[in-house]
């Protein structure tokens, strides 16, 4: 198949978060599987790499006046190439997103420009992918202006990575955009009498999937669907949950090169060894007493979706009541970050803290854990449980979303982590008294660490649940 990928991100060129990974990876494993993929993104202030200028300029005409880009390309591998649009100055700002003014002009602009890219690059794709609200207005696109052309006969899917990001807009954007009023409706580009660019792509797209089976499910409750539940049950049949995968080369304890040992599921010697390095990384006590004591850690985004007031609230528990330690790192909500360093504080030699993103220390602390925490209020799909997991680390995770789908608690067969339900502290604190237990019985926990190591998380398995889908899209 000859797919054109559409994404506001991709790693490594582009990263808020995981859809750059997915728009690196999926796209890569769709290649090696001999499929033509095109990828297409923005060309941001802070891409870097080989990029070749193409003689290719994009003219768009719009009713706020004419736009004009060029397009850069980057051969990601075999039948996989990058087109950039280069537009300065709607990409070359401090960060990929904002609150600017203009916000709907800088991805009304892309979902079109990268459409007409395809056009002018002589790419004519038998399905075409987008991804998240930056590109909800191609959807719409390919029913109207493109709706003649080869683009238009090719069947779309749009993926939600994360529904609470919606793209909304004043309802004058439509005359900004030239967008038909026609479209101004409850089953349309309407929200509230807003527009809502995350609404358009799941109204106007043929497929639309998102990023675990349980989180699929989830948004279409009023719990989790951020008032699109019911747009989202009316196309309840065209929804489909794929489970991300992860980088198996990157996340290997067997190969990485950013540990102090590498260590597989037949023999944890190299597991003890990443420990005794974590700790005395972060300044914990007694390095030698590996066995006494069970490290917690957490590696996140420090924000509520995260579940971190959760994890405030029940260490001071856990520290006071048994002899474990915890490794908290991250970077996010000002709030928070302050709270982790009371926790530090307060708990001296039982609680460490760095505050900050990195790469290097994080495959640390997913190797030289004994549990990781990840109490998300909500996670579409979640990567860290997954690398947990490869890593022998137990995850301790609120049954949500992709940590549901991926975790399978201690007390079923098969078990590999430990889940609670409740977003409560107190549940928190009872997964965490279970894992002191689990720490009490080594037999039991090194059975939890290779079930778990031995789980597929691979890309080619993801890749192959979209072949199908894009197949089936077919006929």
């Amino acid at each position: 198949m000859r797919i054109l990928f559409l994404a506001s991100e991709v790693a490594p060129f582009s990263k808020t978060g995981g859809l750059g990974d997915v728009a690196k990876a999926l796209p890569a494993a769709l290649a090696r599987d001999g499929h033509e993929v095109r990828v297409v993104t923005p060309l941001y202030a802070g891409v870097r790499g080989d990029l070749a200028p193409t003689e290719v300029t994009l003219r768009l005409r719009f009713p706020f006046g004419v736009e004009t880009a060029r397009v850069a390309a980057a051969r990601a591998g075999p039948r996989h190439e990058v087109w950039f649009i280069d537009h300065p100055g709607y990409y070359r700002r401090p960060t990929l997103y904002g609150t600017a003014w203009d916000e709907h002009r800088r991805f009304g602009f892309f979902s079109v420009a990268a459409l007409q890219a395809a056009q002018r690059m002589g790419f004519a794709p038998d399905v075409i992918h987008l991804n998240d609200w930056q590109c909800g207005l191609a959807a719409v696109a390919l029913q109207g202006r493109f709706a003649a052309t080869a683009l238009g006969s090719a069947p779309s899917v749009f993926t939600i990575h994360n529904l609470a990001y919606q793209g909304n807009f004043p309802k004058s954007v439509m005359d900004d955009l030239g967008l038909p009023w026609g479209s101004f409706h409850a089953d349309g580009l309407e929200f509230y009498d807003t527009i809502n660019f995350m609404k358009a792509g799941i109204t106007s797209a043929d497929a639309i999937t998102t990023v675990s089976p349980r989180y699929a499910q989830e948004i279409q409750t009023q719990e989790y669907g951020c008032m699109l539940e019911g747009v989202l049950q009316a196309r309840a049949d065209r929804l489909t949950g794929i489970l991300n995968g992860i980088d198996e080369e990157e996340w290997d304890p067997a190969r990485d090169p950013l540990l102090p040992a590498r260590y597989d599921a037949s023999d944890f010697a190299g597991k003890a060894v990443c420990k005794a390095a974590l700790r005395r990384r972060f300044g914990l006590p007694d390095p030698d007493r590996l066995s006494a004591r069970p490290l917690f850690t957490l590696v996140s985004r420090l924000t509520t979706q995260k579940g971190i007031d959760l994890t405030l609230a029940a260490v001071p528990w856990l520290v006071s009541t048994s002899e474990a330690e915890v490794v908290l790192l991250g970077n996010g909500d000002e709030h928070y970050e302050g709270g982790l360093r009371a926790l530090a504080a307060r708990f001296p030699g039982r609680v460490a803290v760095h505050i900050g993103f990195d790469n290097a220390l994080s495959h640390l602390v997913e190797a030289g854990g004994d549990f990781f925490l990840m109490p998300s209020r909500y996670e579409p799909c979640g990567l860290n449980q997954m690398y947990s997991l490869r890593y022998g680390t137990v995850p301790i995770v609120r049954a949500t979303g992709g940590l549901d789908d991926t975790v399978t608690d201690a007390s079923l067969p098969g078990g590999d982590g430990l889940k609670f339900e409740h977003l409560q502290p107190d549940a928190l604190a009872w997964a965490m008294g279970r894992a002191l237990d689990v720490w009490r019985r080594p037999d039991v926990l090194d059975g939890l660490r290779r079930r778990g190591m031995a789980k597929d998380f691979s890309w080619p398995a993801s890749a192959a649940r979209y072949e199908q889908l894009y197949a089936s899209l077919l006929g």
